[in-house]
This record gives structure tokens, C-alpha cells and sequence, in this order.
């Protein structure tokens, strides 16, 4: 049989199967796709520095490049499948046997696995191997029927092409966006005004609040969780008086709070893109636990995303005094956007997100370090992860031309919790110059900082480094963002033109 025909059937085979899956789970449950559950798997399995150069040389669109990455290596399977069965169907009937298995392996290995997530594989499998052998059949006919094959063919790969858009449609028949259009959040306390000198914006800083659809996305999630304001439940319980079950609309009758924090990733190399700030409102969280009563030895606050994510957050760290920890329903004034948590979120000022900012949050264990390992400590990062003092400069950019003479150069400071007192800036490795500092809207926010300096003509680099308000000084020593979050003066090297 020729190549390309064999290819063909291959390549349609392997599209039939994902599309299948796709759409079942689509019934059932998005998460329970193979195609989805085995790029998951994938995240999981990923070593650290991988991880670390998609988020550098990806940043949001890691997971988009993930996922074309996996198509571009099953459609290769399908070659190879097909190159291998030119003179009999057992070498791609046994490909595709073993890509389906794998498919429920990874499906039953998802934390989020019910019985019924399993149909999923099982039906990628079984169409992916009918598929195949049903086109082998007709393809040795083909110098007396090739309008036959290729009409057989192609209908397979329009059923398919419908099968997946279906299954799309079917994951997203829950109408989340109505469920937020529908909520109303009047917090009473709100948010300090921003001052207008909280920013040097106009100088080349970031605007003192982040936008929502600008704030950073880091996560695990190959697709956003669609869940419901209504149908949101939260089970909080483990070292417990007394365990709760919360609705929305539990929450919703709790006194509302606004308050303006920052959060910063922890992949965040040194003058990272990783960081952002907004009007986060919601229910105070150590008033939540004091009404859960929680029994002492309880160190560790155990979370759980809807997708089956974990995260352990010090229990010292949210009840201390003036922590603002909070469960977030809304931020910027409006409720929280899907990809940011929506409907509910933790935020854990002073904390790096990895254990501190649980998204889609279903569930809290009061636990503790020594019982539970979430899903970050169990692949060796840090346990309990407080923000490092770090500052970035933004302007000038990397290998900028500027004028020569009177020049701003200006940037970002951050100690979340304890706030930052001063920042310094040296050009060419020469003294150390005091910047000047914008308007603090509170320890638990980014600040700016700004200098004016007279540049002569040349290549120059330009470093700084951020003292926080109990003295400590960045410090030089690079570190690496993992397993507790990078170390480093951020530098930039640029030219001045007269």
C-alpha cells in the first residue's frame, strides 16, 4: 500500500480519536479528555528548569504551546503508524491501542477522576481503533475505488472536525459570564483612593493598578475552570470546632472588604513581568477561621482548586495581626474575571501565589506541614514562601537608545508586608544614588521609585536594589526563582546618544 495513503489514515485516525474523547467529555466533564488529562499529566511530570524556560520564553502562552506541541507530536504518532502498517493493520492497530491506554491512564490519575470521567478515554480509544482498521480496509481498494476511500476518509475527518467542536460547545454550556454579570458586590469598606503620585506612569512605570485582563496569569490549568456563582460550594473542615459548608451566597452576607494588594509569582526571574496590583474585595478569611474555631497545632491551611490543584498556606501568616487575608470575590470593582479565580480565590498578602493564591477554590483543611504536602512542596518547593525584597527598573528598557544629559530612569520596589523604605540606583558601577519614592499606598503594594541623572554619551548599565522598612537591603546574590522565590540587583543595559 503507498505511503501516503497509509499517512493519511494514520493522521485522520488519531483526529477521530481526540475528537471523540473530546466530545464525551464534553457530557461528562471537560477535564475527563484525554487530550486535556494528558497534557496535564505533562505539567505534572515537566522537570523544574522546563517549567521555568516555558514560563521565561512563553510567559500566558505556555499552555498554548504546550498543547501545540502535544497535536504536532500525536500527528507524528499518526505518521509513524501509518508508515508502519503499508503491508498489514497490526503495527497501527497496536499504536493506537497503546496511545488510547495511555490516555486512560492519564485521565484516572487526575485528582478530579469520577466514574464516569473514565468513558472519555475508553471512547478516544475505541473510536481511534476502529478508525484505523476500518480505513485500512478500504484502502488496498483503492485503484477500483479511490473515490470511495477518499470520500470515506474525508468523511471520517469531517465527523470528527464536528465531534470536537461539539465537545467544545458542551464544556462551555455553562453559562459563567451570566453568573457574573448577575453579581453585585457593595463592599462595606472600601479601598483608599489611589493618589495621583502612587505612580510614575508617565515616566515609565506601570500604572499603579494592574487593568484585570493585563494582571498576570501563572498556573496549572490547561483550561479555565467554568463554575457558577450558584452553584459554588466550599467545604472548610479538618482541625476544625466546626466545619462549614459555604454558598455564594454565604459569602455574599459576610461584611464585604476592598483593599488594595499585590501579588507576585514566584517564577518571577529578577525584574520579572510576574507581578501585579488591584482593588481585591472580599470576606476577611481570619475571621472565617475564628468562626470555624481552629484547634491549636493547626499550622497549615490546606486548599484545593476545583481542577484539583493544592496549596498549603501558613496559618500563622493569615491570622497575624493586620494580615488582610482574604477570600476574593471580585476585583477593580467588578467580580473576579474567569481566568483570575472567579467566583472565589484566596489572597494571602505577603506571600508568593504559590501558597497564597488558590484559584477556583472549592475547599480548606485546617491541617498541618508534617501531614500535607501540596502540590508545589511535593515537587520540592519552598513550604511557607514570604516575598523577597526586590525592585526592577522599567525604564530605560534593555539596549534603549536615550538622549545623552537630563534622563529619568525609574521603576518598582516591592516588600509586600513590610513595605519599602527607600531605593537605591548606580550607573557603571559607580555610587549608589537615593531615588526618589512615589506616594505608599500600603505595606501590602508595590511602590515606585524614580531619578534623574545626567548621562553622558555611551553604553551604560544602570543597576538598583530596595532597602524594606526593617532595614534589610537586597541582596546581589543571584538565586534562581525556585524553590523560594529569585534573588538578584536587576540591571539594564542601554545607550545614550547626544
Amino acid at each position: 500500500m503507498k505511503a501516503t495513503r497509509t499517512i493519511l489514515i494514520g493522521l485522520v485516525s488519531v483526529a477521530a480519536a481526540l475528537a471523540a474523547g473530546h466530545l464525551v467529555a464534553g457530557l461528562v466533564s471537560p477535564l475527563a479528555s484525554p487530550f486535556l488529562a494528558v497534557g496535564n499529566t505533562a505539567i505534572d511530570l515537566t522537570p523544574h528548569p522546563v517549567k521555568d524556560f516555558a514560563i521565561r520564553t512563553f510567559g500566558e502562552n505556555d499552555k498554548l504551546v504546550l498543547l501545540g506541541g502535544m497535536a504536532l507530536v500525536l500527528a507524528a504518532l499518526g505518521v509513524v503508524a501509518g508508515l508502519l502498517s503499508r503491508r498489514s493493520p497490526w503495527p497501527g492497530t497496536a499504536l493506537a491501542g497503546v496511545l488510547g491506554l495511555l490516555g486512560i491512564a492519564a485521565v484516572l490519575a487526575r485528582p478530579t477522576t469520577t466514574a464516569w470521567s473514565v468513558i472519555a478515554p475508553v471512547a478516544s480509544l475505541v473510536v481511534g481503533v476502529a478508525a484505523f482498521r476500518w480505513l485500512w480496509s478500504q484502502a488496498p481498494v483503492v485503484a477500483q475505488g479511490r473515490r470511495k476511500f477518499l470520500l470515506s476518509t474525508a468523511a471520517i475527518a469531517a465527523g470528527a472536525g464536528l465531534a470536537a467542536m461539539g465537545g467544545q460547545l458542551l464544556a462551555g454550556r455553562v453559562d459563567v459570564e451570566a453568573s457574573r454579570r448577575g453579581i453585585k458586590l457593595r463592599p462595606r469598606e472600601t479601598a483608599p483612593e489611589i493618589p495621583f503620585d502612587a505612580d510614575f506612569a508617565r515616566e515609565g512605570t506601570p500604572s499603579f493598578l494592574t487593568p484585570n485582563d493585563k494582571f498576570y496569569r501563572v498556573d496549572t490549568a490547561l483550561t479555565v475552570p467554568r463554575l457558577r456563582a450558584e452553584d459554588w460550594r466550599m467545604r472548610v473542615h479538618g482541625m476544625v470546632d466546626n466545619e462549614m459548608l459555604l454558598t455564594y451566597d454565604d459569602l455574599l452576607r459576610r461584611p464585604l472588604v476592598e483593599k488594595t494588594i499585590t501579588l507576585v509569582c514566584v517564577s518571577n526571574e529578577v525584574g520579572g513581568p510576574y507581578i501585579s496590583t488591584s482593588n481585591f474585595i472580599g470576606v476577611s478569611l481570619p475571621d472565617l477561621l475564628r468562626d470555624a474555631g481552629v484547634r491549636p497545632g493547626a499550622d497549615q491551611l490546606a486548599t484545593r482548586s476545583v481542577d484539583g490543584w493544592t496549596c498549603g498556606t501558613p496559618v500563622e501568616s493569615i491570622m497575624a495581626p493586620g494580615s488582610n487575608a482574604m477570600l476574593a470575590l471580585g476585583m477593580n470593582g467588578e467580580p473576579l474575571p474567569l481566568e483570575r479565580g472567579f467566583p472565589v480565590r484566596m489572597v494571602v498578602p505577603g506571600l508568593y501565589g504559590y501558597v497564597s493564591a488558590t484559584k477556583w477554590l472549592v475547599d480548606m483543611e485546617l491541617t498541618t506541614f508534617d501531614a500535607f504536602d501540596p502540590y508545589w512542596a511535593q515537587r520540592g518547593w519552598g513550604k511557607k514562601a514570604p516575598v523577597k525584597v526586590m525592585s526592577r527598573v522599567d525604564r530605560p528598557k534593555s539596549f534603549e537608545r536615550v538622549p545623552a544629559g537630563r534622563f529619568v530612569v525609574a521603576g518598582i520596589a516591592w516588600a509586600q508586608h513590610t513595605g519599602i523604605d527607600g531605593v537605591e540606583v548606580r550607573v557603571d558601577g559607580g555610587p549608589w544614588q537615593k531615588t526618589t519614592l512615589s506616594t505608599e499606598v500600603n505595606i501590602d503594594t508595590w511602590r515606585m521609585w524614580r531619578i534623574e541623572l545626567d548621562l553622558k554619551p555611551g553604553n551604560h548599565t544602570v543597576e538598583c536594589r530596595a532597602t524594606d522598612r526593617k532595614g534589610y537591603t537586597q541582596t546581589n546574590e543571584r538565586a534562581a526563582p525556585i524553590p523560594d522565590g529569585a534573588t538578584g540587583w536587576h540591571s539594564m543595559v542601554f545607550t545614550s546618544v547626544g
